[in-house]
C-alpha cells in the first residue's frame, strides 16, 4: 500500500504511494479492517507525512484522525480528506469501520483535479454531509470499491478509466459539499490559485509578497486584494501563516534542531526565526516543541455543514 522513505530521517517521515501488484498505478480502496490486519496499530499513530490523497468514509463506529495538531472526531457517515503535505496520526482503529481511497493528484485529469480543487490545502478536512449528500457519496464510494475489486473482468486500460471516472464524481462531489458558514468564498479568478500554488512552491525559499508579484506578473495589491477575497488573510499573512504551519510541523513531530529548521524555511538565522515564530504563535520554537509534545491535540468537532448562500 504505502511505503515509509525516509525511515531513518530526523525529518517528518515522508510516505509515497505504492499500488498493490497488478492494480492500477494511482490508487487503491480498501476496507479500514484491511488496514488494521495489514499495519500494525503503533506504526499507525506515528506521525507521517503523505505525498497522495487520503479520504476515509466512516460507516460504523467511531475514529479519531490527527492532521496538523488538530484531532477530528470521526462518527458514522462522516468523510475526512487528508491532502499531500498534511501531517497525520491514525487514531485507534479497533472500533472503526469504513473505507479509505488512496489516490494520487496524476491520477485524475486535470479538468477534475482543478474542478476538486485538489491542489487547494486551506479546504475542510472533516466533512458531515447533509442526509441527501451523503446518499449520493456512499452510492459513489460502494461503486468505486466494487469497481476497485473486479480487477481482470475488463481490459486493464478500460478497468484504469472506469476507476478514474468514478473516482472523479465522487471528488467533485466531496470538494463542493455545503461549506460551513464562514468558509472562505468563491474564487472569482485565477490570481489567488496561481499565488497559492507559488507560496507552496516556494515559501522556503522566499517570503516577501513582491517577489511572488513580480514572479506572477501581478501588483503586489492584487495578490493582496485576491487572497483576501478567497481566504480573508492579506497577502502577507496568507505567507506567513504557511511558514508557521510548517515550522510547527518540523518543530511537533521532527527531532532537528531550531537552526536547521530555520535554514530549511529560508531564514538568515536562528534568531530571526525565533522573532518570527514569537511573534506569530507567542512561544519561542522550543517552548512550541516541549508544549506541543506534552499536552494533547484539541478535537474538532463541526457541525453539519450548511450551503453557501
Amino acid at each position: 500500500m504505502v511505503k515509509n522513505r525516509h525511515a531513518a530521517d530526523q525529518r517528518i517521515p515522508e510516505i509515497s504511494f505504492t499500488a498493490p501488484a497488478g492494480t492500477p498505478a494511482g490508487v487503491e480502496v480498501l476496507p479500514l479492517a484491511d488496514l488494521r490486519r495489514r499495519v500494525p496499530a503503533e506504526r499507525l499513530a506515528l506521525p507521517q507525512r503523505p505525498d497522495f490523497h487520503h479520504l476515509i468514509a466512516l460507516s460504523g463506529g467511531a475514529l479519531s484522525h490527527t492532521v496538523d495538531f488538530t484531532a477530528y472526531a470521526l462518527d458514522a457517515g462522516s468523510w475526512l480528506w487528508v491532502r499531500p503535505g498534511q501531517v497525520q496520526q491514525w487514531g485507534d482503529l479497533t472500533h472503526a469501520e469504513g473505507t479509505l481511497i488512496l489516490f494520487r493528484r496524476e491520477f485524475l485529469d486535470p479538468a477534475t483535479a482543478s474542478g476538486a480543487r485538489l491542489e487547494d490545502p486551506h479546504t475542510p478536512v472533516l466533512r458531515r454531509p447533509l442526509p441527501g449528500e451523503a446518499a449520493a457519496l456512499r452510492l459513489a464510494a460502494d461503486h468505486l470499491a466494487a469497481e476497485f475489486g473486479a480487477l481482470g473482468q475488463l481490459p486493464l486500460e478500460v478497468h484504469t478509466a472506469t476507476l478514474r471516472h468514478v473516482l472523479s464524481a465522487l471528488v467533485l462531489r466531496l470538494a463542493h459539499l455545503a461549506a460551513p458558514v464562514g468558509g472562505p468564498v468563491a474564487e472569482p479568478d485565477a490570481t489567488y490559485p496561481r499565488f497559492r500554488d507559488a507560496v507552496e512552491q516556494d515559501f522556503t525559499r522566499t517570503h516577501r509578497v513582491e517577489e511572488y508579484a513580480r514572479t506572477l506578473g501581478y501588483a503586489p495589491r492584487t495578490l493582496s486584494r485576491a487572497t483576501l477575497a478567497a481566504t480573508g488573510l492579506g497577502a502577507k499573512e496568507f505567507i506567513d501563516r504557511r511558514v508557521v504551519l510548517e515550522a510547527r510541523r518540523l518543530l511537533a513531530h521532527s527531532d532537528l534542531p531550531a537552526a536547521r529548521i530555520a535554514d530549511h524555511l529560508g531564514f538568515s538565522s536562528a534568531t530571526h526565526f525565533s522573532k518570527f515564530f514569537h511573534q506569530r504563535t507567542g512561544q519561542t520554537p522550543i517552548a512550541f516543541r516541549d508544549t506541543v509534545r506534552g499536552q494533547p491535540v484539541r478535537v474538532a468537532r463541526p457541525g453539519p455543514a450548511r450551503r453557501r448562500g
